[in-house]
């Protein structure tokens, strides 16, 4: 499995023969500072956790030009179907669902935040429930990507369940929760070998580094990664 960060909460995993995007913020992610076109070569599938614009990006923009499966809840589906995704290419889910994405399988797990997008005239559309995304196919690491999120008791629940090897964690404070939290939350509910901290440094109302989750996970037996923005690990 390879990882890429594009800051925030945009990543690329290439598992299981497949080119993911997940939450492709790219256009006016500061953190990235480019486009989305040289991002969207090859990718196979566009998963979102949410409705909030930091999240869903330029997915639309994406799926439209590679025709990536789009693998979000249903009210994104069907929103973004409504823009242009065409139908054969959605793969809708909700809470507690786990969808075939074809080489690996997507579950859709809770998420203490919330999930809009705003009009032109600025009202708020109703996006569905925030949720996080467990990743599994054989022969990989399962992987949680946690979406935007506070700390919640049932993270216990989702160890047991789905026992997730790779955790992609927001940590920056004021619209998640923040690094000592987080921390808190790795430590307590899961047995990651790897985390990996985002939601962070992209935006100045939140916290311009990881410093604070990566001090709360010293001694943890857990490593903990960093890449730089569109820097690659593998694992």
């Amino acid at each position: 499995m390879k990882l890429t960060w594009y800051g925030h909460s945009a990543f690329r995993v290439e598992m299981a023969g497949a080119q993911i995007l997940i939450d492709p913020f790219l256009e006016g992610n500061p953190s990235w500072g480019r486009g989305w076109e040289e991002v969207a070569g090859g990718v196979t599938h566009v998963l979102l956790t949410h409705g909030h614009d930091d999240h869903i990006g330029n997915a639309l923009d994406i799926c439209k030009k590679t025709g990536a499966q789009l693998v979000a809840n249903f009210e994104i589906c069907m929103y973004l179907a409504a823009k242009g995704v065409e139908g054969a290419k959605l793969n809708p889910g909700n809470q507690g669902g786990t969808v075939d994405c074809g080489g690996f399988t997507t579950t859709f797990v809770h998420a203490e935040h919330s999930s809009s997008s705003q009009t032109g005239g600025g009202q708020n559309i109703y996006l569905g429930n925030p949720l996080g995304l467990i990743l599994h196919a054989p022969g990989e690491k399962s992987l949680y990507h946690m979406g935007d999120t506070d700390i919640f008791g049932d993270m216990a629940l989702i160890n047991e369940l789905h026992q997730p090897q790779i955790g992609l964690v927001p940590v920056g404070d004021r619209f998640t929760m923040g690094g000592a939290v987080a921390a808190l939350a790795c430590r307590r509910f899961f047995n990651f070998e790897t985390v990996i901290p985002c939601h962070f440094g992209s935006f100045p109302i939140i916290d311009k580094d990881a410093s604070k989750f990566v001090a709360g996970m010293e001694g943890s037996g857990t490593a903990v990664a960093t890449p730089p923005v569109g820097g690659t690990i593998t694992l």
